[in-house]
């Protein structure tokens, strides 16, 4: 069962998603928030899976309420998937240097809706099609972004550096396993090791230290 929390300033988007949920085996909607205030209360008191994040809400916003629960360690279980109707650049990787594991726009099909929570309560990272790389190009390459301890980065061995690569291209862990020829198991030890060293909260943070790090670039990804 993935227990979600839905914050969203707009009752009838809550109310939409609370029946989506709810009709949907495997879903379980513990609480709901109208503005980011709530929606770390909220994350606090039910601990879910899942916060099914706005970006614009009043008072505290969408993106400043999901760095303070992915700061939390009370908290380090729950995953906090953005859902907007903004397609802009700038919310989606502030959304994901905030912690998000996953982007989506708020005219996304309802499966996909479903999809995307179940992959991203599985661990992995989820962004829309709209994420390209001309956002990690743009907005990672700048020099004031790279946020990333310099000591961290010297500790990735050539063999990490390989795979932090087919992360950031996309790859999962079977996909990678099959492309250098090992096991799951041990693509899988690989990703969990480069994560520990680089302090990333999930694979969608990973690929956003990567690129702020310089050790990967957009060219390598391809």
């Amino acid at each position: 069962m993935i227990r979600v929390l839905l914050a969203d300033d707009q009752v009838l988007v809550r109310a939409g998603f609370r029946v989506l949920l709810e009709t949907e085996d495997g879903f379980d909607v513990v609480g709901e928030a109208g503005d980011g205030e709530q929606a770390v209360a909220g994350a606090i008191e039910h601990k879910p899976d899942i916060v099914v994040m706005d970006v614009r809400m009043p008072g505290v916003d969408g993106l400043e309420a999901t760095r303070r629960i992915t700061a939390n360690p009370d908290l380090a279980r729950t995953k906090v998937l953005v859902l907007t109707t903004f397609d802009v650049d700038e919310y989606v990787y502030e959304a994901l240097r905030s912690g998000a594991s996953g982007f989506l726009l708020k005219d996304t099909e309802p499966v996909e809706l479903l999809r995307a929570l179940r992959v991203v309560a599985s661990g992995e990272a989820l962004l829309a099609p709209t994420v390209t790389r001309r956002l990690i190009q743009e907005f990672v390459g700048r020099p004031e972004n790279r946020r990333i301890d310099t000591s961290a980065v010297r500790e990735i061995t050539d063999r990490e550096r390989e795979v932090l690569g087919l992360v950031a291209g996309g790859m999962s862990n079977d996909e990678i396993a099959a492309h250098l020829v090992i096991s799951t198991a041990t693509a899988r030890t690989h990703v969990s090791r480069i994560m520990t060293k680089i302090g990333a909260r999930d694979r969608a943070q990973l690929v956003v230290l990567a690129y702020e790090s310089g050790l990967v670039t957009p060219r390598h990804s391809a």
